[in-house]
């Protein structure tokens, strides 16, 4: 069962979300019009990037206040698998 945890970086992870969102739909345009197969994939990679940040964002915000607050609350132990998952889908 998860337990309510604290986060300190929700909102710049959320204003990343909404320019990433924005990032992918000036994409869709992009295919839209036919812009060539290079320009649109340049973008994706910037996207993909832009994603990549925002996991590790979420991924230190969790190592510096998930993992604390489970081991306050004595479930350490699950909480730190759970970050494992975490970092092995980034890895």
């Amino acid at each position: 069962m998860p337990h309510s945890h604290s986060h300190t970086q929700t909102q710049a992870v959320l204003n990343r979300l909404a320019k990433i969102k924005g990032h992918v739909e000036a994409i869709q345009k992009m295919v839209q019009a036919e812009r060539s197969c290079p320009e649109v994939i340049v973008q994706i990679v910037a996207v993909r990037s832009a994603l990549n940040k925002v996991a590790k964002i979420l991924l230190k915000d969790h190592a510096e206040h998930c993992l604390v607050d489970a081991a306050e609350q004595g479930d350490f132990e699950s909480e730190l698998e759970s970050f494992r998952k975490a970092l092995d889908l980034i890895i």
